[in-house]
């Protein structure tokens, strides 16, 4: 998906910035809303809907903590993922490829594209799915094909800024489960409490599911999705100089970039506690503790329409928006984290920023991950149980990528000035430390069980 950047307004003959209209503020502000903003809303991809719908079923309010305890975790990998990108003006994978031996990089990079592959296939089942509630004579498989095929095409042939803008207005189907929370009993003081108090279990359910929290909100195809989105950032802005050398960056610039990721952040941990609180009132109180279908899922938003006739039908076509709308946003950014990673590490041009015809094998790779992450869907499985598998995962995978994260943008050879700090460190260790014992805790509830 090539972009283009629009024409910059000409400031006036004393060489002051044109005075800003109401449209100009406008986009403006809209334009603090970049990398983090478009991160935050794939991380609630169909994985994270099917993840956090099922902890609601199957636990009540007894996993909205999650949610509180996850935020500053996730801000502290995703601000520096950021600022390793606007600082050294690479990707991820570059920077460990000129920092670190292949050794290092190579299974960092098979296991990103690994993770994101069957992510891709879970996301586009999961959207195949839910399409089929609307028109059930049309077999998964074929709405797979259908899915895979669109947004190929589209990753290709459509500027990626213009795709994205449309797709930013179908996600906020996702504030149905907002909407739908004040239109149920929900016993506030009971969730709110719920929301600061921690409540583990050490059996293996309870830690499939945590892991699988923790594994679709810190995800790794987010890591170098926001970094190799950061550079895209840049070159729009002609910040990146065309003799190569280091991004022309100010402490305004790297202000609006941190803005943009705690209010990404912020924004995916928000939407993520309002579905595991309309699973928990709607589904579990109903007795619908485990979700074997798109179309158990969907049963959450139907208070949202009871008062209309056939409100299953209606809930099931708001569903399906927001698990489409979403999906369309995440596998593009699922398999352009991909090959961020892939054309890094083997040196290929690669970037939105440019048209396909200059740089093939990036927006080949973009459309091979797309292609064989939809083959996994012949496979057979549940489509439902697949994505939180598939969060389960990444919750294991990422636990490697962060320590790297953490040595990466610690290093002053690498960052200068802008690597991270105490309190930037101090969180990345926990974050580390607490995914870490979150995995090596569920790996030991299985073999113990």
């Amino acid at each position: 998906m090539a972009h283009r950047t629009p024409p910059l307004a000409a400031p006036d003959v004393l060489g002051r910035p044109p005075h800003p209209t109401k449209d100009h503020r406008l986009n403006r502000a809209l334009r603090v809303l970049g990398p983090g903003l478009v991160t935050g809303a794939a991380d609630d991809d169909p994985s994270g809907i099917a993840t956090h719908s099922q902890s609601g079923a199957q636990y009540g309010f007894l996993t909205l903590w999650t949610v509180v305890f996850t935020l500053p975790l996730m801000i502290s990998v995703q601000e520096a993922c950021m600022r390793v990108g606007a600082v050294t003006g690479k990707g991820l994978a570059a920077v460990v490829r000129q920092t670190y031996p292949r050794a290092i990089l190579y299974p960092v990079v098979l296991l990103t594209v690994g993770a994101n592959t069957i992510n891709i296939g879970s996301d586009i089942g999961a959207m195949a799915g839910s399409l089929q509630l609307l028109i059930p004579s049309v077999p998964v498989v074929l709405l797979a094909i259908m899915f895979a095929l669109i947004i190929v095409v589209l990753e290709i042939f459509v500027s990626y800024r213009v795709y994205i803008r449309v797709l930013k207005w179908l996600a906020l189907a996702l504030f149905a489960y907002v909407i739908t929370a004040f239109l149920v009993d929900v016993p506030w003081g009971t969730a709110l409490l719920a929301t600061v108090v921690p409540h583990i279990e050490l059996t293996p359910e309870f830690l499939y599911l945590l892991v699988a929290i923790l594994g679709t909100t810190i995800s790794p195809y987010l890591f170098f999705w926001q970094t190799s989105n950061v550079v895209e950032d840049e070159i729009a802005e002609k910040r990146i100089p065309e003799d190569g050398g280091p991004p022309r960056i100010s402490p305004g610039y790297l202000k609006r970039l941190r803005v943009d990721t705690v209010l990404g952040m912020f924004f995916a941990n928000l939407i993520a506690w309002f579905i595991m609180l309309v699973g928990a009132v709607v589904l579990n109180a109903g007795g619908i503790t485990q979700i074997t279908s798109a179309a158990d899922a969907a049963a959450a938003l139907r208070p949202l329409v009871n008062s209309f006739p056939n409100a299953g039908v209606l809930a099931q076509g708001i569903f399906a928006i927001g698990v489409i709308g979403v999906g369309l946003m995440s596998v593009p950014v699922l398999a352009g984290s991909s090959a961020y990673a892939i054309a890094e590490t083997f040196g290929w041009r690669e970037g939105l920023s440019r048209r396909f015809d200059q740089a093939k094998l990036f927006y080949l790779t973009i459309a091979g991950g797309t292609l064989i992450g939809m083959g996994l869907n012949f496979l057979g499985v549940d489509p439902v149980q697949a994505l939180v598998a598939t969060a389960v995962i990444n919750g294991i995978v990422a636990v490697p990528l962060i320590f790297l994260i953490l040595k990466v943008s610690s290093r002053a050879d690498v960052m200068g000035a802008h690597r991270s700090g105490p309190w930037s460190r101090l969180g990345l260790w926990v974050t580390f430390v607490l995914m870490a014992a979150a995995a090596v805790a569920l790996l030991a509830s299985f073999v113990i069980g």
